[in-house]
């Protein structure tokens, strides 16, 4: 009778676990061979004696050399060993795993990170990182802002307006039988070019917002940070000077949580308002709160 599916998967996974367990960690260096041995030399031997020894097997065992077939398995096996043994940090890892060969995923783990990991510089991985993070930054910004002013070219909204620079660079005389799509391409483009489209949400794109330049430029802004930071504090804090249109401005558009291009398209008469309550002082704040409220549910 054929065990249970799930009892044949655990067998299968306690074999493989079982026979990692039992295979030493010193056969990744060497197959089954010590490095050693290879060489001939004590584990005690320097450098030297480790550079000496292989010159001598490696004349011996070439395969120009030595006619033998099994010469360059064994070549193989020598210039092996020898570029274990030969660097100090990976010899130091050799021994560690002679001494303790219990340790099989330890010493795996250094095995594969010293022959396989990146001997790049970080330094230069983080840059390049950058350098490609930026790339796409900029490209997945410049088709967005090219999709938005496509969509805004077919909108009724953005005919009349070029219709209307038309008649106006034309001295208010155009042929009314010329429509939109009989307008001559040239001349499209160009009056296209005069009309400053700013769509929300996708800005034309700039160098300046790329993640790479604002990280080469985070000490600045940091430090421009700083120092906006302390002579807020100076100025309003101990000095308690009264605050300049500009500062108040800025507080009342955090108070009121309004994104800067929603604060900027209000006009002035509005702004003048909102900033001579004060809204950034919470009493202010709560009745301005209470007099919307109270104007909303009138209109309904």
């Amino acid at each position: 009778m054929a065990p249970p599916a799930t009892i044949r998967w655990w067998a299968i996974v306690l074999a493989l676990i079982f026979s990692l367990l039992i295979t030493p960690s010193i056969a990744i260096y060497c197959d089954e061979d010590d490095c050693y041995d290879i060489l001939g030399v004590s584990q005690n031997a320097n450098a030297s004696e480790i550079k000496k020894a292989y010159y001598k097997l490696s004349l011996k065992y070439h395969p120009d050399k030595n006619p033998d077939p099994d010469s360059r398995k064994f070549f193989v096996k020598i210039a092996n060993a020898y570029e274990i043994l030969k660097d100090e940090a990976t010899r130091e890892q050799y021994d560690y795993a002679i001494a303790h060969p219990e340790e099989v995923f330890y010493n795996t783990a250094r095995y594969y990170h010293a022959y396989y990991g990146h001997k790049t510089d970080p330094r230069a991985v983080l840059v390049g990182l950058l350098l490609v993070l930026s790339a796409f930054q900029y490209l997945n910004q410049w088709t967005r802002y090219n999709q938005a002013i496509d969509m805004v070219k077919k909108t009724p909204a953005y005919k009349n307006r070029l219709r209307a620079l038309e008649l106006e660079r034309g001295g208010g005389v155009a042929n009314k039988k010329k429509g939109y799509k009989q307008m001559d391409r040239k001349t499209h483009e160009d009056l296209s070019k005069e009309l400053d489209l700013q769509i929300t949400g996708a800005e034309k794109p700039s160098v300046w917002e790329l993640v790479g330049v604002r990280l080469v430029l985070l000490p600045y802004t940091v430090g421009k940070l700083l120092l906006w930071s302390s002579c807020w504090f100076w100025r309003y804090k101990v000095k308690r000077a009264p605050y300049s249109w500009e500062d108040a401005t800025y507080l009342t558009q955090r108070a009121l949580r309004v994104p800067l291009n929603a604060w900027i398209s209000i006009d002035e008469s509005t702004k003048e308002d909102l900033v001579q309550r004060r809204l950034w002082e919470k009493s202010n704040y709560e009745s301005y709160l209470a007099e919307i409220r109270k104007e909303s549910k009138r209109r309904r």
